[in-house]
């Protein structure tokens, strides 16, 4: 079965954001959406240490609530990842502008953070998360005040404490979005520590052309015309799904060593 949130990838990525869509999330859900009424935030309260080190529970859910939990996660490097296009299991019994079908009415967004004081919050994770909410508004045709955090919308009130940073602040940063008067993304690195020898080479994805571009194609085994079209997004999927990387069609650290390496 395929369900309704289909346009979920799309529209993030023509917000300007690195997407990864989770093998099988178009057929994955509880059941099917209804007319979305917004977004609820949330933040995982789980491992300190990975980008995404909760995707796995996001998409299987935990020993007492089954999955899938969200229908995207943010990891702390700003990816978003698309889990989900059907009803997920991330609201429970609560309220927010006299909506109280969060489940079936709301989508889930999971973003990687222990909500503790010693887990802050990445700057390019809180922009990405600002802009994922915002692209979703701006498509059903909401404001922000249609951004909930999952502690104002639970009941009992006191229920729950995520996202642990401040909801009003985080809904100015999104009506920015919406009304384009927000600040410049902040800078992404290019390249990751712990992968050695690639911190000299930029971070691929589609439009961009050039002689890293034509590295890229090379290793691939293709046409180095330097241009990073349609067709070679696809091939770096396919390349990256080979070897149990990230699917998002995007040419980071990881990628780069996995060339390198092929």
């Amino acid at each position: 079965m395929v369900y309704e949130l289909l346009w979920l990838p799309a529209v993030l990525r023509n917000a300007g954001l690195k997407v990864a869509p989770v093998d099988g999330w178009e057929s994955r859900g509880r059941a099917h959406m209804g007319a979305i009424a917004g977004v609820i935030c949330h933040h995982t309260a789980t491992a300190r240490d990975g980008n995404m080190p909760s995707l796995r529970t996001l998409i299987d859910g935990r020993s007492d609530l089954r999955g899938p939990l969200a229908q995207l996660g943010v990891g702390r490097d700003g990816t978003i990842y698309v889990v989900a296009a059907g009803r997920c299991n991330h609201a429970g019994n609560g309220a927010w502008r006299g909506v109280t079908t969060g489940n079936t009415n709301f989508i889930g967004i999971e973003a990687e953070n222990r909500g503790v004081p010693s887990d802050p919050w990445p700057d390019v994770q809180m922009d990405a998360y600002a802009r994922c909410v915002a692209a979703i508004l701006a498509h059903v045709g909401r404001d922000e005040s249609a951004c909930a955090g999952h502690k104002e919308y639970a009941l009992p009130h006191g229920r729950k404490s995520d996202p642990s940073f401040d909801m009003d602040e985080f809904r100015a940063t999104v009506a920015g979005f919406l009304n384009r008067t927000a600040a410049p993304r902040p800078m992404i690195p290019a390249a990751e520590p712990e992968v050695p020898g690639v911190q000299s080479r930029p971070t691929l994805r589609r439009n961009m052309t050039g002689d890293f571009v034509r590295q890229m194609q090379m290793k691939l085994g293709i046409e180095a015309d330097g241009l990073f079209d349609a067709d070679l997004e696809a091939k770096v999927r396919a390349f990256q799904r080979g070897r149990d990387l990230v699917p998002d069609g995007i040419v980071g650290p990881k990628t780069w060593a996995a060339l390198d390496s092929a």
